[in-house]
């Protein structure tokens, strides 16, 4: 995201023009960059591969017992970072500002970094450059709490109401054909028709938010055109409410008092919209995918001992959808667990990572026996999720779930478990796809009918 890197300029992350140095290709397939690996890095993991994705929970156990609550990891084109893996050291990290800034403007590499690093999407810049989340002090104090107020102005009735009709519309789709591959025809779709109701972005714009937002998070395609899709979209919408506000997130935060240029507006409505479709797209996936694959979730669903709910909350606690969250950045030289941080360096919040903690997770305890909701999967401390945010992903997520198991009660895969295949991101923990059958309901879909699941 950062400005220059996603519109398709060529000029690098602090308006330098690009060097031939930037554009040199190196045996690993991407730009030599101009800086060497510190030493501390050496030999780091590169995040990423098979082992990431098939078991990323042994990963971080594999991590902490070679490094500790801290480890040196490096980023696409072996860009280094330092990966928090403990919980109370991630705890630490997000309720220090004053020590782990969160404007990427602190980074010693921004200046050394080419526009096309295929990051710059998920750590900063371009259209997230003047969004609240990289705001600090007391601007983020101010817009943070604003759009607390907004989210929290969204009647809850209605937009699960929403959410549940909408559920139905997209079921509606596939339903008669006893198959479909659910996390592009229905996981992905969900959330942006229920974010973009609440925000305002219109109905016809939804298909190429969920288009751009899956190529700028490097789930296929390119990245820059995907931001340049997502910024048109916001960027009209935001024009839309400075001249005719409706009743929506995007109005209100238009007209609180704030003072917001068309430019931070723009950031605020892509933030808003993206930061929880990512989540609840890619927890829907993974709770669909527990509750078909887990016996021990099938029956007790089946016989009423477990809710949806409650196995929604147990992926964000065994499988959280966000495995990493950039980042923090280091406001002087400070040492965490023991590790020495130099000023500048880019910190990683590892959510997953800490859940395996065994301060989170004590040892010999299985998962059934594990019942603690103290997770990290909405981040921590003033920098994370809005607070009005959280009930709302829970709705989205739900009613996603419980419409569908109601509406096809026999949903199951329709390849083996193994077969399932988790995509190349690092940050993001997100099915390929989840293909499977069922029988197609003979009656009409009731939008005001119970779940049989609940």
């Amino acid at each position: 995201m950062k400005d220059t890197a996603n519109t398709g300029h060529q000029d690098g992350p602090a308006g330098r023009p690009q060097s031939s140095t930037d554009r040199k290709k190196t045996t690993m397939d991407h730009p030599e960059l101009p800086f060497s690996l510190p030493s501390s890095h050496e030999g780091a993991l590169r995040l990423g591969g098979d082992m990431y994705q098939g078991d990323p929970a042994g990963l971080f156990r594999d991590l902490r017992r070679r490094h500790g609550a801290v480890a040196p990891v490096l980023l696409a084109w072996d860009v280094p970072a330092w990966l928090v893996l403990g919980y109370s050291e991630l705890l630490q990290v997000t309720c220090a500002p004053e020590l782990f800034g969160r404007s990427f403007h602190r980074w010693r590499l921004l200046d050394l970094l080419p526009p096309d690093w295929p990051l710059w999407p998920l750590i900063g810049g371009g259209l997230a450059t003047d969004a609240l989340i990289y705001s600090e002090g007391e601007e983020h104090r101010r817009r943070s709490a604003v759009l607390n107020q907004a989210l929290a102005r969204i009647d809850q009735w209605e937009f699960e109401e929403h959410c549940h009709r909408s559920a139905l519309r997209l079921i509606d789709d596939f339903a008669q054909k006893g198959q479909t591959e659910l996390i592009s025809s229905y996981a992905q779709l969900l959330p942006v028709l229920a974010l973009g109701w609440a925000v305002g972005v219109p109905e016809k714009d939804h298909d190429a938010l969920v288009t751009g937002f899956l190529q700028l998070m490097g789930a296929g395609g390119d990245p820059a055109q995907g931001m340049a899709d997502v910024e048109r979209i916001c960027g009209e919408h935001a024009t839309r409410v400075m001249a005719t506000p409706g009743n929506d997130v995007a109005s209100y935060l238009a007209y609180s008092g704030l003072g917001l240029t068309h430019r931070q507006l723009t950031a605020d409505i892509f933030i808003a919209i993206i930061g929880g479709h990512q989540t609840c797209a890619n927890w829907i996936g993974s709770t669909i995918r527990l509750m078909l694959t887990d016996q021990s979730h099938t029956d007790s669903l089946t016989r009423g001992r477990r809710s949806v709910t409650e196995a929604a909350r147990e992926v964000l606690k065994d499988d959280t959808p966000t495995q990493i969250y950039a980042g923090r950045w280091t406001t002087r030289s400070t040492q965490l667990a023991g590790t020495a941080i130099p000023a500048g360096d880019l910190v990683l919040l590892g959510l997953a990572a800490a859940h395996e903690d065994p301060l989170f997770r004590p040892p010999g305890r299985s998962k059934d026996q594990h019942h603690s909701r103290a997770y990290l999967s909405f981040s921590h401390g003033p920098h994370g999720c809005p607070h009005m945010a959280r009930p709302l992903a829970e709705s989205i997520t739900v009613s996603a779930i419980e419409t569908l198991l109601t509406r096809l009660p026999d949903l199951h895969l329709a390849v083996p478990a193994d077969q399932l295949r988790w995509q190349p991101q690092v940050l993001i923990r997100a099915l390929e796809e989840l293909p499977v059958d069922f029988t197609p309901p003979t009656q009409p879909s009731d939008p005001l009918g119970d779940s049989l699941w609940l």
